[in-house]
């Protein structure tokens, strides 16, 4: 082959270029690779999907409209259809975070599309007077309602994936409360001893935050039902027929099964991405609570001789490549670590939306790169969270037990009976001479066994409104 059939030039506005002759992608792809050599990392494969079902329903729309040749939509559906299958990813070249507010992105699956179709047609790569990338594949669109309708459909992908997670770990929890329900244990507050609870009140206090957190995430996602598809540019519809402007986030609908809607207002849908704000603070809120729950866990795993111990971490690796049998809780810790991006991921996903001037954001393609590795950092987070440490961690009950007897907490139940004050004496004398709060309380006359054994019960202590019920004291 020579070097000639090698290549192919083509030409845009800025001039010409040559493309391997080989590739699916044009000039305009090629030339945003070489301008926007940022991440290095691509275009996400879920949201390139949900760009190619846009053109998809745009070309059926079309062809249903009597604007596009039934030969030209058929062949852009076919192209649309083996793409959606797993075919031609390779082609998308363009860089995850690129200038022009996805302009980029929207090019390279219009030209991938259109250099298929070309060939689904019988001519040659790059013969666009056989099917236009702009022309015929772009038709009755912009990057402008292209890519934001891209970027909902994609969250609308990603969030059952992390809510399918964050429900298997709030079973995972409920299952543990259930399990520990028993295991009586020292509450703290500020890391200091409060009183006793049971520790399945605490698995069961984090199964609740994940609950709220799930709620949370799945109400946030409502807006981006909502689509700017046919306001083209701007909002005013320039370019669109009106069956087209009627009909298309219908026939998105059915073919991504959603219950799509037009915005009402196409001018703002266009221009404002609060809509992405919103998922991504329901997503930063639950990070919030993971980081939260895991340092807890490392917390209450911690030692196992120096530490509190209460509880029990599966050991997934080594913790040391220097202290033998040392290990580390790696599976909240990467927890953590993901619930850091996920953070950092909100300033910039507000950032880009606050940055947006007049009737366009510019800064779409930053805003969706941060938003689906949030989405997709989480769910696998959460998965190995469940499936690696939550449903093997074990109660070190007779640790439990040992903090328990050995802490002044439980003074705080004296308090109806002997006051605040004889209470605090009692802590304090426990304290200083090393003996349990029942000894004290004993020697000092205070109360006797058999009053004690009532006001001391640990069920009686750690169920909510237990201490209101009246207590039958023996005289």
């Amino acid at each position: 082959m020579s070097v000639s059939e090698l290549t192919r030039i083509e030409s845009d506005s800025i001039g010409s270029l040559e493309v391997p002759g080989s590739a699916y992608y044009g000039v305009q792809s090629l030339r945003a690779k070489q301008n926007f050599p940022i991440t290095q990392r691509r275009l996400n494969p879920c949201f390139i999907r949900n760009l190619v079902r846009v053109k998809k329903a745009a070309a059926v729309t079309n062809r249903r409209a009597q604007e596009l040749d039934a030969s030209k939509a058929e062949a852009i559906v076919r192209a649309c259809n083996e793409i959606l299958e797993g075919k031609l990813l390779d082609q998308f070249i363009v860089d995850a975070i690129q200038g022009g507010a996805g302009t980029s992105a929207n090019m390279n699956a219009n030209e991938v599309i259109a250099n298929r179709a070309i060939e689904l047609l019988g001519g040659q790569k790059g013969d666009y007077s056989v099917v236009h990338p702009n022309d015929h594949v772009n038709m009755a669109q912009s990057t402008n309602d292209v890519i934001p309708s891209a970027g909902k459909l994609t969250v609308l992908e990603l969030v059952p994936l992390l809510t399918a997670q964050l429900n298997r770990l709030e079973n995972a929890l409920l299952a543990k409360s259930r399990e520990f329900d028993h295991v009586l244990k020292m509450g703290r507050t500020q890391l200091q001893d409060a009183v006793p609870m049971r520790l399945g009140q605490t698995f069961h206090s984090y199964a609740s935050v994940i609950a709220r957190d799930i709620r949370r995430i799945e109400c946030a996602q409502h807006p981006m039902y909502t689509l700017n598809m046919g306001g083209t540019a701007i909002g005013t519809a320039i370019n669109v027929s009106s069956f087209y402007f009627h009909n298309i986030v219908r026939e998105l609908s059915e073919e991504t099964g959603y219950p799509l809607m037009q915005a009402a207002d196409l001018f703002d849908a266009t221009e404002n991405l609060d809509g992405f704000v919103e998922v991504s603070s329901a997503l930063k809120t639950c990070a919030v609570d993971l980081s939260k729950m895991c340092n807890d866990l490392r917390l209450l795993a911690s030692g196992p001789k120096t530490g509190l111990a209460e509880i029990n971490l599966p050991a997934k690796q080594n913790g040391s490549s220097i202290m033998p049998g040392k290990i580390n809780p790696v599976i909240p810790e990467v927890v953590s670590q993901v619930a850091f991006a996920v953070i950092g991921n909100d300033m910039t996903i507000t950032m880009a939306a606050e940055g947006g001037q007049m009737e366009l954001n510019a800064f779409e393609p930053v805003l969706f790169d941060r938003l689906f590795d949030s989405l997709e950092s989480m769910t696998h987070a959460v998965q190995t969270l469940v499936d690696n440490c939550i449903t093997g961690i074990t109660a070190n009950e007779a640790r439990c037990k040992q903090l328990v007897d050995g802490s002044v907490g439980i003074a705080t139940a004296l308090c109806p009976f002997i006051g605040y004050k004889k209470s605090a004496e009692v802590a304090k004398l426990a304290l200083k001479t090393g003996r349990s709060v029942r000894e004290v309380v004993l020697e000092e006359k205070l109360l006797t066994a058999q009053q004690l054994d009532t006001v001391l019960d640990p069920r009686r202590m750690t169920t909510p409104l237990a201490m209101h019920e009246p207590v039958a004291l023996a005289e």
